[in-house]
C-alpha cells in the first residue's frame, strides 16, 4: 500500500515539475506567437485609426486593394526569386561542408566553429559589414574587381542583380546552421554501409550519391521546410542595406519590407496584416506542397 502510495505521489511530482518547466516555454508561444496571430488575422479587416485607436472595420476592402496593388505583387516575386537563390544553394554548400567536415580532417572543431560565427551574428553588423563590401566606390569586392582589370559592379544598385546579392548574404549567415543539422544526420548513418561500398569498390562521389543522400533525406527535407520558411521572411538585411532611394529597392524588396513599410512608416497596420496574411496563405501552400512531394524523395527506411 504504501508502496502504491509513493508511486502515484512521485507520478504526480513529476507531472507538476514537468508542466512546471513547460509553462515559461508555452507562455511566450501563446503571447508572442498565437495571440499576435489572431490579432492580425483580426486587424487584417480593419482601417487603423489615429495613434492605433479607433479602427474602423471596413470588411474585405484591404484584401481587395491588395490584389490590385502591383507593388505586393512584385514583392512576391522579389522574394520568390530570394528564396530560389537562397535556399538550393545554402543547402547544396551546407551538405558539402558536412560531408567534408564529418570526414578525418585536422582542426575539425576550429572550422565547424568558424562556418558557425555567421549564425550567432547580429544580422544588422552583418548586414552593414556586407554593405560596405558591396560599396560601388570603396568596397572590397570592386576593389579586387580593379587589381584585376575588371570594371566596378554595381552590387546593390543594379536591379538585375542587387536580390542575388542580398541572397549571398543570406547563404554565407544560415550555412554554418544548416551544416550543423547534416552533420547530425551523418552521424545516424550506419559505418556499415560505407564499409560494404567500398569493399565492392565504389568511389567517394558513389558512396555519396547512392548512400549519403538517400539517407539523409529526411534531414535535407527538415532543413529545407524550413529554409524556404526563413527565406520567405526576409527582411533585415533588405533594410539594413538598402536606402530608400535605392533604385534597385522596387526589385528587392520583400512582403515582410513592405509590411513593415506600409504598418510602421506609413500607419496602415490593417493592410499591413492583410501582407501579412498573403504571405502565410503562401508559406502554408509552399509548405503543403513540400510534404507532399516529400513522399516521391525522402528516405525514412
Amino acid at each position: 500500500m504504501n508502496i502504491k502510495l509513493k508511486g502515484s505521489r512521485r507520478a504526480r511530482s513529476e507531472f507538476l515539475w514537468g508542466w512546471l518547466f513547460l509553462l515559461p516555454t508555452m507562455a511566450g508561444l501563446v503571447i508572442l506567437n498565437i495571440i499576435p496571430i489572431f490579432q492580425t488575422v483580426f486587424q487584417s479587416f480593419f482601417k487603423t485609426g489615429a495613434f492605433g485607436k479607433g479602427n474602423i472595420f471596413i470588411g474585405f476592402q484591404n484584401y481587395e486593394k491588395l490584389f490590385k496593388d502591383a507593388a505586393v505583387w512584385q514583392a512576391l516575386i522579389n522574394t520568390c526569386k530570394y528564396a530560389l537563390v537562397e535556399v538550393p544553394v545554402s543547402i547544396a554548400a551546407a551538405l558539402l561542408l558536412a560531408v567534408l567536415m564529418d570526414g578525418k580532417i585536422k582542426g575539425k572543431s576550429v572550422w565547424r566553429t568558424i562556418y558557425f560565427l555567421p549564425m550567432v551574428a547580429a544580422p544588422a553588423a552583418v548586414a552593414m559589414v556586407w554593405r560596405w563590401l558591396y560599396n560601388s566606390e570603396f568596397g572590397l569586392l570592386n576593389h579586387l574587381l580593379d587589381r584585376m582589370g575588371i570594371s566596378s559592379v554595381n552590387w546593390i544598385s543594379n536591379p538585375h542583380i542587387a536580390y542575388i546579392s542580398v541572397a549571398v548574404v543570406g547563404i554565407w549567415s544560415v550555412i554554418g546552421y544548416n551544416m550543423v543539422l547534416f552533420i547530425a544526420g551523418l552521424k545516424e548513418i550506419p559505418r556499415d554501409y560505407y564499409e560494404v561500398a567500398q569493399i565492392d569498390g565504389a568511389s567517394g562521389v558513389k558512396q555519396f550519391f547512392y548512400i549519403t543522400l538517400p539517407l539523409i533525406s529526411p534531414t535535407m527535407f527538415f532543413v529545407t521546410v524550413t529554409r524556404v520558411i526563413g527565406a520567405m521572411q526576409v527582411f533585415d538585411s533588405i533594410y539594413m542595406m538598402m536606402d530608400k532611394s535605392n533604385p534597385a529597392l522596387e526589385k528587392t524588396q520583400s512582403l515582410v519590407y513592405l509590411f513593415y513599410k506600409y504598418s510602421f512608416i506609413e500607419g496602415n497596420k490593417g493592410y499591413g496584416s492583410s501582407i501579412v496574411m498573403l504571405l502565410l496563405a503562401v508559406i502554408l501552400v509552399i509548405t503543403a506542397i513540400q510534404v507532399v512531394c516529400q513522399k516521391k524523395w525522402v528516405n525514412y527506411g
